[in-house]
């Protein structure tokens, strides 16, 4: 296991519902470092998240995580006409006590995130009513008002459009880059993964999780076998940058 990693995980078996979700699972990520999780639905990415967070415990192996998490659910709707800042002052409950009320360095600190991601018009706005893209943001605040050293995010461009999806992941990466923040992510794009990601773990539905360093684990045989589909490499021309993508069919619709 490598030293000074922020996340170590070795073995990690986690069991839900009497049944073996995740097996053999084995992946270290530095600090500052950025772990991209790859997988089918319901191969356990979720869960994996849910463990590095305290929530669930591993049945075998070894887990550890040095310092505190933050955690980024999927999108969701909220009950109360709560507004952005009611939402992002959640994230500083651990600080503020079961029965305190948000001080003004609460406010500030949350402020604070707020600029770093270009939403302090939010401040005031009602949640529900904020674009997905929107309400994303605030969330990630909430998260990162609680101080965390771990950014854990479970699918965060799952209902974003491209521009959206591009505002997030380049957020990421700045976090990582410029303060130093552990970030984990669960995606179903390996384009994610390609432009930001230091790690990778891809998770199979039965048998141990491929993981390591971006250029070692993220290929197209590795993902054609992660996803039962072809997936090819394309490059862009004049560039250094490339993507993965399905190939559908045999191709013989498209060049009709």
């Amino acid at each position: 296991m490598a030293g000074g990693a922020v996340i170590e995980v070795e073995d990690l078996g986690v069991r839900r519902g009497g049944r073996l979700i995740i097996e053999r699972c084995t992946i270290a990520v530095p600090r500052g470092g950025i772990l991209a999780v790859l997988g089918a639905n319901g191969v356990g990415k979720t869960t994996l998240l849910m463990t590095l967070t305290g929530v669930l415990k591993p049945e075998i192996g070894r887990l550890r995580v040095d310092g505190r998490t933050g955690y980024v659910p999927q999108l969701y709707d909220v009950a109360f006409s709560y507004s952005a800042m009611d939402i992002a002052l959640m994230g500083r409950a651990r600080h503020v006590g079961l029965f305190g009320a948000p001080r003004q360095r609460d406010y500030a600190i949350v402020r604070r995130y707020f600029r770093l991601m270009g939403i302090d018009d939010l401040e005031e706005r009602t949640f529900n009513t904020l674009s997905g893209g929107q309400r994303q943001l605030v969330v990630i605040a909430q998260a990162l008002a609680s101080e965390c050293d771990v950014l854990i995010l479970d699918e965060p461009c799952a209902a974003l459009d491209y521009k959206n999806q591009r505002i997030v992941i380049d957020l990421l990466a700045r976090l990582s880059r410029e303060h130093g923040l552990t970030v984990v992510f669960t995606t179903h794009a390996p384009q994610h993964a390609v432009e930001i990601a230091s790690e990778v773990l891809l998770m199979y539905p039965a048998g141990p999780a491929l993981g390591g360093a971006r250029e070692d684990v993220l290929n197209a045989g590795n993902l054609s076998s992660l996803y039962d589909v072809p997936i090819g490499r394309a490059d862009f021309v004049g560039s250094d940058r490339f993507t993965y993508a399905p190939l559908y069919g045999d191709g013989t619709e498209a060049a009709r």
